[in-house]
């Protein structure tokens, strides 16, 4: 028999299941944003960045060592890499297959970055492409008034502001095929203790490296604090950012743009046009100079017998979904 739950989540939230398959229709022309808002958004997202970027020049040799450095990129790549390839192209759109050794191991990298239990975060993005850039879409820049000032309010809602609003009653409708699986449901449900752990563990490592007390704290602060900031500025500029900002080569039914800028920084997700015409790709970055580390890591793991069904693009697809004007 049939879960029409199932149909549900094939049909509506992941709308183009062949990566070769056309989008019935385009979306209208986009309303054109003034340069203004544009630097506006890109001022209020690469200043916290710098920011961060600038503090271990300041407090270099008591308040940041080099082992500061190592758990604060190593555990930036691993729980970035948690939200991009486990939570995002695997467990939302299904772009490739593995066991369920694997499966639970990038749950747990998702949940050390803080963004919120795999279900929840799933049922969320599902619904976002469901309804992307229109009512009902969970976080549009595009759902506030018009105006400068609407566009600002929107690209706040779409950063951050979504997280502080009351969960759809149907999101659980969204997750019934991830909620068959025992195994995710467990992994689920510890969702605190992976947060801890994501904390503690920058913390024990900073301390047993370094040798001192000082090191537990500096580790906490960047392998654990720090690190959960960057991962979720980053990853939310993609909800405001690359729906703003950017280029559109392919036709999609919303105002997606390419982001080079997120495209680095966020591991391959900044290629934010192409994964909204192909969904279940698992690749984003689909020239050869878009760097899209999770694809690297999908690769890898298809090469090893870890992954498997991993669902591309033909180039006929791409032609096809190419924008002409």
């Amino acid at each position: 028999m049939i879960d029409p739950a199932e149909l549900l989540i094939e049909k509506t939230v992941l709308p183009v299941a062949d990566p070769d398959a056309d989008l019935p229709i385009d979306c209208d022309p986009p309303e054109r944003i003034s340069l203004a808002v544009r630097l506006a958004v890109l001022i209020v997202i690469l200043v916290p960045l710098l920011g961060v970027a600038a503090a271990p020049f300041i407090v270099w040799g008591w308040g940041f060592r080099w082992t500061d450095l190592i758990l604060l990129l190593s555990l930036y790549f691993l729980t970035a890499l948690g939200i991009t390839v486990g939570y995002h192209r695997l467990f939302v759109h299904r772009s490739f297959e593995t066991n369920i050794v694997v499966k639970f191991v990038f749950a747990v990298l998702g949940s050390m970055a803080v963004q919120g239990p795999l279900l929840k975060w799933v049922a969320t993005h599902r619904k976002h492409h469901q309804h992307s850039d229109k009512e009902g879409d969970p976080h549009s820049p595009h759902v506030e008034s018009a105006g400068i000032f609407g566009v600002l309010r929107g690209a706040w809602h779409a950063h951050i502001g979504w997280m502080f609003d009351p969960d759809p009653p149907d999101l659980e409708s969204y997750v019934q095929d991830l909620r068959r699986s025992r195994a995710l449901l467990i992994e689920n449900a510890l969702f605190p203790v992976w947060v801890a752990l994501g904390l503690l563990i920058p913390a024990v490592l900073g301390g047993l490296l370094t040798k001192t007390w000082s090191g537990v704290w500096t580790g906490l602060i960047w392998g654990g604090l720090v690190r959960v900031f960057l991962v979720h500025h980053v990853t939310w500029s993609v909800n405001s950012a690359c729906h703003l900002w950017g280029l559109r080569p392919y036709r999609s039914n919303d105002e997606s743009r390419n982001n080079a800028v997120f495209g680095v920084l966020a591991m391959g997700e900044g290629w934010h046009n192409t994964h909204h015409a192909f969904p279940t790709s698992a690749r984003h970055g689909l020239k050869w100079w878009q760097i899209d580390i999770s694809y690297w890591v999908i690769w890898i793991l298809e090469r090893t017998g870890l992954a498997w069904d991993v669902k591309l693009p033909s180039p006929q697809a791409e032609l096809r979904m190419r924008r002409t004007s």
